[in-house]
C-alpha cells in the first residue's frame, strides 16, 4: 500500500524539530501557568505560580537562543509555495520569531525592575536587565502583556496555516514538521 502523503520536501531536521515542538510546549506552559497565576501589582512577590512562569519564561529565552541560532545556520529546503504564500510565511515566522524573542525578553525586564532574580531551570541566575524600580522595566511588564496576545494571535494564525496546508491545500508543509517527519537533506 503506498503512502498516502509522500514528501516531496525533505523533512526539517531532528534539532529543528525538536526545538519547534519544546517551543510549543514552553509556550503552552506559559499561557496556562499566565492566565492562572495572580495578578501581579507592585509588592508581588515571585512565588508559586509567578515563580514557576518566571522558570518556564527563562528556559524558553533559552530555547529560543538556541532555536534562532539553529535557523540561521541551517537554512531548510524551502517549500514549493506559491510566491504570496511564500512572501506570507516568512513574514508570519519572522514575526513568530520576533515576539518568541520579545515577549520573554519583556517579561526579563519588567522582573528586574522588580528586583527579581531571572533564573534558568530554577538555579543558573541571569544578569538583571534594568535597575530595580526603574519606570522603564514596569511599562515593558505591560508591553509584555499586550505582545503575548500577540504571540497568541501569530501562533493561531500559524496553526490555521498548517492545517490549511494539509486540509486544502494537501501539501506536505505540516508533514515536514512533524516529529516522525523523515530523514531531513539541507
Amino acid at each position: 500500500m503506498a503512502k498516502i502523503y509522500e514528501m516531496k520536501r525533505p523533512a526539517y531536521d531532528a534539532v529543528a524539530r525538536t526545538l519547534h515542538w519544546l517551543t510549543v510546549l514552553l509556550i503552552t506552559m506559559q499561557f496556562v501557568i499566565g492566565w492562572t497565576m495572580p495578578d501581579v501589582h507592585k509588592d508581588t512577590q515571585p512565588v508559586s505560580l509567578i515563580a514557576l512562569h518566571l522558570g518556564v519564561g527563562s528556559t524558553l529565552v533559552a530555547v529560543m537562543v538556541v532555536r534562532v541560532i539553529w535557523r540561521l545556520t541551517h537554512w531548510p529546503t524551502p517549500d514549493e509555495l506559491s510566491p504570496l504564500l511564500s512572501a506570507v510565511s516568512r513574514i508570519t515566522h519572522l514575526l513568530l520569531y520576533a515576539t518568541l524573542v520579545l515577549v520573554p525578553l519583556l517579561g526579563w525586564i519588567n522582573a528586574s525592575s522588580r528586583g527579581w532574580t531571572v533564573r534558568l531551570l530554577g538555579v543558573v541566575p541571569y544578569p538583571a536587565l534594568g535597575e530595580q524600580g526603574s519606570a522603564f522595566g514596569d511599562e515593558m511588564g505591560d508591553v509584555h502583556g499586550i505582545l503575548a496576545w500577540v504571540l497568541l494571535a501569530l501562533i493561531s494564525l500559524h496553526v490555521v496555516a498548517a492545517l490549511f496546508h494539509r486540509f486544502v491545500l494537501r501539501d506536505h508543509v505540516l508533514q515536514r514538521m512533524l516529529p516522525h517527519a523523515g530523514p531531513s537533506r539541507h
